[in-house]
């Protein structure tokens, strides 16, 4: 607990109190003379939260919010650097250093386990927010905003900017474009109905006198919500906050009110469209979306009971809506969303891949099963299952690797600023939780049906349908209206244009001072643990079977893992392994329908899942170990319970229901489309890396776009092929369940080990048949396997995937390791300086692309790329350019020590129980020794100039590999054709 509780005399206390689920005392205050609102939660979380929010209502689709969030962080008064951002990134032990745009907010985060550096990151952000260096170099809004270029009279006129370029990235898909278009519907008159992101049709509209205004009128400590949270000197940091900042500030009003949206009389419905490539068929890829607008998120209970009855209606495997609403063949996919994240929060109810005259079908599907639900009552345990599904999360308060405290902030937001004086009422939700259970019995679940999704005339109905020749049409209007402006400008006027274009270039190319540099807080290499975080392996045997145990405070939750080797499934077969993982658990089984099974799942557990792995060997690209897992979560009460759903679905399930399986696959390609198209980085350095690695290809044919290919030709040839997939599936399951495949991973603390195991295996009883024989720890793919992963690896080369997309995604991949390179801990250092330094500067502020990262294996390969960005050739040109950067790299003292912070940063991530668990798991399984991690973190904080330039070679090894994919526009992709040995569409018809 931090050391003292004084708050100081500059703030007004507005409320005290300590929330019990949380274990912090929470204080309410208001700043007496800037009218600031702060908001307190003491606890003995060492991984400390601090945030800044302003709340930003835009008037229109110009993105000034969002340009605002970026620039702000470009310099301040007293950080004058020109990108303290990266500069921090670079340089501290953060957690998590961002800021975001909402609709009707701008939140600046920071987090940091380290109390100077924790210091230091809110110091720069409270100076970037209030103080910003934008009054001083317009170069900041033309950077990360938008600018006309030109840099030869000559040339095309054209666009260039960070968040333009980002926006145009954002657009390219049609999931953001409905959810877009869902908020002006519905709120055509509101701050919702315009894009705070911003529009690129919109973008160029803005004004630097504008963007100046926006933030004079809302970046005032009077329009301010700041948040602290975890372990600190509660008293030091609201003096620091006070004496820096607030006191410099007299309250004024600031009128930054969200409107309310007048009620619609009747539902209203909007016709929309979205752009696919000429190759894309446009029947069955129509979107239906029906939303209405629930209520306020100021209502504590409805704030909660709308998401359980989101889950039971539309989110859980067998939701009762979106099981109707897949039977009635309307549409391949379906999914819902409810934002309770703004002051009108609204629900969806949506099908992918119908046609716009299903529209009447759609809304008669939902009003009967909605009308169903009200009249005869909804099933409890479905109820009461969601109700324990969120009740579990709220409980065990793990994040991931989003830090507990920055994820309590950012939901306190949804009440706070909307209401002052209520910061905390949705994190206090023990009694809301209670009241819920209670009113599943008094048909308070069906009257929020009647009323907000039956009676409610403030809904709308959605019809996004796709458009051939779209993303041409709009490229060259704006390509016509650029030459038309062009053509309207004096030679002179060109002339200053060119000049202020190299203007900028040169603002850009200019590094900051050393000065400047040295005015960023830096820490002391002796204030970084020189030990890598521990791992907690305890290998055990429980009647023959191999058990890992972890043995870390879990808060009385086992997290356990069913983990079998797939090693023995043939090459051919390995994509059945990635359907079978989608297929288990959302099928019926002998005692459940696969409705029920959900419930029973989320009344017992906090979550079954059913996923694959892959385990590369530490050091080599050749070995590897795939795995799959059937993982759960549970009370330990619960365990044998959700041991024996564990064994059901294993061992019970209907694979040969023809019916289910057309629906899930048809989802499984959905839902991968949507996630390719949104992270088309990822897919390109995936397969890129695919041709390095057995593992990658692997992992390709697993889970990635030649897993998507295999989708994709069962979802369209279904009826032909549904007596294979059955055969297949379930050859597949016979192949995996056995026991000699079968190691049993436990995550927890206070109990016995073998006899968790033993549990677990009473479940298994019936499913293995007597069969004792001891897992191969070792167990890798077979040869046969091997050989076919080498020869797919020698297919993948210089590769395109063309989109209906306005950016590229840009990828190149290599092998240093082949070369005669090993892997050395700099590396992670050397990461640092590309995404923050040599990619940065060319890719992302000379270049405009949104993002650009590179990575470095310990089996040998690495890979760059770049996101949303609006270049092919020239990024690939920038690639070309970083071994030379490396051989020829100088830096000083104060330099290389900013680094090395930077890259320890990456690596000392704050772990959950969980996460302790899964990677002590991963270590074992591939065989890494701590010993080598400490070998590599020694590496790594000795890293000097003479280390970085030795590293030349790899960088070197992985720029000329010649192993290239790009996920981008066609037209780009066109242009740039003799770049690549194949171009295909990224998805098909």
């Amino acid at each position: 607990m931090s050391q003292t509780k004084k708050i100081p005399e500059s703030y007004t206390i507005l409320d005290e109190t300590y929330i019990e689920e949380l274990k912090s005392e929470a204080w309410l205050l208001k700043h007496t003379k800037s009218g600031a609102r702060i908001a307190v939660l003491s606890n003995e979380d060492s991984n400390k939260v601090f945030h800044v929010a302003f709340r930003t209502p835009p008037k229109d689709s110009t993105g000034v919010a969002h340009i605002l969030e970026h620039s702000v962080l470009c310099g301040s008064e007293e950080f004058p650097v020109k990108d303290p951002f990266v500069e921090l990134v670079k340089g501290s032990l953060n957690t998590f250093l961002n800021a975001m745009t909402y609709s009707d907010k701008t939140v600046y985060p920071v987090a940091s386990c380290n109390d100077t550096d924790f210091q230091n990151l809110m110091h720069v952000y409270l100076d970037a927010v209030f103080r910003p260096n934008i009054y001083k170099h317009k170069e900041i809004f033309l950077q990360e905003g938008w600018h006309y270029e030109l840099e030869d009279p000559s040339e095309p006129l054209r666009y260039n900017g960070v968040v333009y370029n980002e926006m145009k990235g954002a657009f390219s898909s049609p999931e953001q474009i409905l959810f877009r278009k869902i908020s002006q519907t519905l709120y055509p008159d509101t701050t919702y109905g315009v894009e705070s992101g911003g529009d690129p049709a919109d973008i160029p509209n803005l004004t630097y006198e504008d963007f100046l205004d926006f933030h004079k009128r809302y970046y005032h400590p009077s329009n301010a919500w700041l948040y602290l949270y975890g372990d600190m000197d509660v008293e030091e940091k609201l003096r620091f906050i006070d004496e820096h900042y607030l006191s410099h500030y007299d309250k004024i009003e600031v009128d930054s009110s969200i409107q309310v949206q007048k009620p619609f009389d009747a539902m209203r419905e909007v016709k929309a469209s979205y752009a696919v490539s000429d190759d894309r068929e446009l029947v069955e890829n129509t979107y239906l979306s029906y939303n209405a607008v629930i209520g306020t998120s100021l209502d504590r209970e409805l704030y909660l009971a709308m998401q359980v009855l989101e889950y039971v209606l539309m989110s859980s495997p067998g939701a009762v809506l979106k099981k109707a609403l897949l039977e009635s063949g309307i549409g391949k996919d379906v999914f819902g969303e409810l934002d309770n994240g703004i002051l009108q929060p609204y629900m969806c109810i949506i099908v992918k891949n119908s046609e716009a005259d299903k529209k009447e079908e759609f809304l008669k599907v939902i009003r009967e099963v909605l009308s169903d639900l009200v009249h005869n009552g909804i099933h409890r345990q479905s109820l009461l299952a969601a109700i324990n599904y969120y009740e579990f999360k709220y409980r065990e308060g793990d994040f991931g690797r989003y830090p507990a405290g920055l994820m309590y902030g950012l939901q306190m937001m949804d009440s706070w600023l909307y209401d002052e004086n209520k910061p905390f009422i949705h994190i206090q939700a023990s009694d809301t939780f209670e009241s819920l259970k209670k009113k599943v019995d008094e048909g308070y679940f069906e009257e929020l049906i009647q009323k907000y999704l039956l009676d409610n005339g403030h809904s709308s109905l959605l019809i996004l349908s796709p458009e051939k020749g779209l993303t041409e049409a709009n490229a060259k209007a704006v390509e016509e209206e650029l030459a038309a402006f062009k053509d309207s400008l004096s030679p002179e006027e060109l002339s200053i244009m060119v000049e202020q274009t190299k203007a900028l270039k040169k603002y850009q190319e200019e590094p900051s001072g050393p000065e400047e540099l040295a005015k960023i807080p830096l820490l002391e290499i002796k204030d970084i643990e020189p030990k890598p975080q521990p791992f907690y392996n305890q290998y055990k045997e429980a009647e023959g079977c191999p058990v890992l145990y972890h043995d870390v405070e879990s808060r009385g939750i086992a997290y356990v893992k069913w983990i079998f080797n797939t090693g023995r499934v043939p090459f051919e077969k390995i994509p059945y392994l990635g359907l079978l993982a989608s297929v288990l658990g959302n099928v019926d089984t002998d005692e459940h329908t696969y409705t029920d099974l959900a419930d029973e799942i989320n009344i017992h557990t906090g979550g079954i899942r059913v996923n694959t792995s892959i385990y590369a060997e530490q050091g080599s690209t050749e070995i590897f170990y795939p795995k799959m897992e059937i993982a759960m979560k549970v009370l330990l009460p619960k365990a044998a319970d959700g041991g024996a759903l564990m064994a059901e679905i294993i061992s019970k399930s209907h694979l040969d229901d023809k019916k289910r399986l057309k629906e899930i696959i048809g989802q499984v390609r959905s839902r991968l489309e949507m996630y390719m198209v949104g992270n088309g980085h990822t897919v390109a350095v995936n397969r890129a890396m695919s041709c390095q690695s057995a593992a990658g290809m692997y992992k390709e044919y697993e889970e990635g776009l030649a897993y998507y290919r295999f989708i994709e030709k069962l979802d369209r040839e279904f009826d032909q092929l549904s007596d294979t997939i059955v055969d297949e599936l379930k050859k597949t399951a016979a192949l995996i369940f056995v026991k000699s495949n079968l190691m049993i991973d436990i995550t927890c603390s206070d109990i016995v080990p073998e006899d968790m195991a033993s549990v677990m295996l009473k479940s298994l009883e019936s499913v293995f048949d007597g069969n004792d024989e001891a897992m191969p720890m070792d167990a890798q793919v077979c040869d046969e396997v091997k050989a076919a992963l080498c020869k797919a690896m020698e297919e993948v080369r210089s590769e395109a995937y063309t989109t209906s997309g306005m950016v590229q995604y840009d990828a190149c991949a290599g092998d240093f390791a082949k070369v005669g390179f090993k892997y050395n801990g700099a590396l992670n250092v050397l990461k640092v300086m590309m995404n923050y330094d040599y990619l940065w500067i060319r890719l992302r502020v000379q270049g405009g692309a949104y993002g650009c990262m590179s990575g470095f294996s310990p089996n040998g390969t690495g890979y760059f790329t770049s996101y949303r960005d609006p270049n092919l050739k020239e990024t690939y040109d920038v690639y070309e350019g970083a071994a030379d950067y490396v051989k020829n790299f100088e830096a000083d003292e104060r330099t290389m020590r900013k680094y090395i912070i930077g890259a320890v940063s990456g690596i000392d991530v704050p772990l959950g129980a969980a996460d302790k668990g899964t990677r002590s798991l991963s270590a074992w399984i591939s065989h890494t020794s701590y010993e080598k991690l400490e070998k590599h973190r020694y590496e790594m904080l000795h890293t000097d100039v003479e280390t970085i330039r030795s590293l030349s070679g790899i960088v070197d090894a992985i720029v000329h590999s010649g192993i290239r994919c790009v996920v981008g526009s066609t037209a780009k992709i066109q242009e740039n054709k003799d770049m690549f040995e194949k171009i295909e569409p990224l998805t098909g018809a």
